[in-house]
């Protein structure tokens, strides 16, 4: 029953109230309240969700509340003295999950929550809490969330120092999210945190140094500029998802840095906006890593300022990985600018000779092109994998797994593909030529190769 209809139902129902009133899960936000989009002018919107909010605690005392939403949209001009005054009202002990996206101003996080609201033991109860758009001072001593289990904090003004006073006495602290986050310089994680065992970072411009000592930290999620990661000889982390918002090269930075940042890593997620060096042969290995998913992309305006990206180069990425398992390169919307193989290039493909790689046993390549460099790739591949069994190689990236390998678009509730320029549909059908001229040949019968298609009604060419 939506929230509005559960308030008034205890007008007309005696019993219906007192199961109104423990309401465990209480969430306000324009769908819940009924206000429906451009049915009301902004000043009356405001006015309409102020005052549901209120008649809503009238009828309803805070006592059983387990869980709190309460999401204010940039268009509403709530004061927040009737936001803390709700805040005052429904954050009551035993209080689980709380989803805060208080009054805001242009985009601003101008709201300051008010930490008083989680003292007299009213925040020691809360396991989530999601805090947005406000800025968050808690003060030396601040040990009001003891049961925390997972922090979110999106756009929301806080220091390094504020954040560690806030974490440091959450011994159950498991996840900790943090986007946006302006003010923090340095993270620093206390080792008596020994449930942490996810770390995500996002956006956070002027974040320096993340340092570690949470013995079970065992994955982490940085979409940042690159940080000193200082982790201690101890770490433990097993999976790490890494993507630079500014800043080239962190294929190039992974293999040169992370063999000895996470020695025991088994996952590996690269995502590279801008690759502009080849990957190095380096001496570190990832002991470990079975699993690499690489992503290339190519969102520099003048695409022709750099030369063309060596697929080749990765293989040592498979050099440094000893029981590499699988192996996926995606290249999504790449420059097309590369040099096409061609028929008389078939007697001088590259050739990395002692290079093997014994373990790997799946390897996919989406967006396969039709680039030289992506062929002798795929070819060192096949001759020098003695454990592989499948090799998938899709030649129009679609993001969609469960795709039909024909016709595409039947995995979309639209019954149309994604979106590709021409350009990109006639790379693909160039891509599946070299497929069969210099692919097919070379692979053994032990291996299955799927050949992923582009989209026979939504890709077709007239080249």
């Amino acid at each position: 029953m939506p929230l509005r209809d559960s308030a008034r139902s205890p007008c007309v129902s005696s019993n219906f109230l007192c199961s109104w009133r423990c309401r465990p899960k209480l969430t306000f936000t324009e769908e819940t309240l009924g206000l429906k989009q451009n049915a009301y002018r902004k000043s009356d919107r405001t006015k309409k969700f102020t005052s549901r909010v209120d008649h809503i605690l009238k009828n309803r005392s805070g006592v059983g509340v387990k869980s709190l939403k309460i999401a204010i949209d940039d268009h509403l001009n709530v004061d927040t003295c009737h936001f803390n005054s709700w805040l005052q009202n429904f954050i009551t002990p035993g209080i689980e999950e709380v989803i805060l996206f208080p009054p805001s101003t242009k985009n601003k996080p101008d709201y300051n929550f008010p930490c008083s609201l989680l003292f007299d033991g009213r925040g020691n109860s809360i396991r989530y809490l999601y805090l947005n758009d406000c800025a968050f001072r808690p003060l030396v001593g601040f040990n009001c969330l003891r049961s925390l289990t997972k922090l979110r904090l999106n756009h929301v003004l806080v220091t390094g120092e504020e954040l560690e006073c806030l974490i440091s006495r959450s011994f159950g602290l498991e996840q900790l999210e943090l986007c946006s986050c302006m003010e923090i310089i340095c993270l620093k994680i206390p080792f008596w945190l020994d449930r942490l065992s996810s770390l995500t970072v996002s956006s956070c411009d002027k974040l320096q140094v993340i340092e570690s000592r949470a013995p079970n930290l065992s994955t982490i999620e940085l979409y940042i500029d690159p940080v000193q990661l200082l982790l201690g000889e101890s770490s433990r982390v097993k999976n790490l998802d890494l993507e630079f918002i500014r800043e080239v090269n962190c294929v190039s930075y992974a293999i040169n840095k992370l063999p000895s940042i996470v020695p025991h890593l088994e996952i590996l997620t690269l995502h590279s906006g801008r690759e502009r060096v080849n990957t190095p042969m380096v001496a570190n290995k990832f002991l470990h890593l079975k699993y690499l998913d690489i992503s290339l992309a190519d969102d520099d305006v003048d695409e022709t300022a750099f030369g063309a990206y060596d697929y080749l180069s990765l293989v040592s990425f498979l050099d440094a990985s000893p029981v590499l398992d699988t192996f996926i390169l995606s290249v999504d919307q790449l420059s097309m600018h590369h040099d096409s193989v061609t028929g008389d290039d078939a007697s001088y493909l590259r050739q990395i000779p002692e290079h093997k790689h014994d373990r790997l046993k799946k390897v996919q390549i989406n967006g396969f092109r039709s680039a030289k460099s992506m062929v002798e790739l795929t070819c060192h591949i096949l001759e020098n994998s003695s454990a592989l069994e499948n090799l998938t190689l899709d030649s129009i990236f679609s993001q969609l797994e469960d795709a039909d390998d024909i016709v595409r678009c039947s995995g979309r509730k639209t019954g149309e593909c994604f979106s590709k320029s021409r350009e990109m549909i006639v790379e693909a059908h160039k891509a599946l030529k070299v497929i069969e001229r210099y692919i097919l040949e070379r692979v053994p019968s032990t291996v299955k190769l799927n050949i992923r298609r582009p989209c026979i009604r939504c890709h077709v060419t007239d080249v």
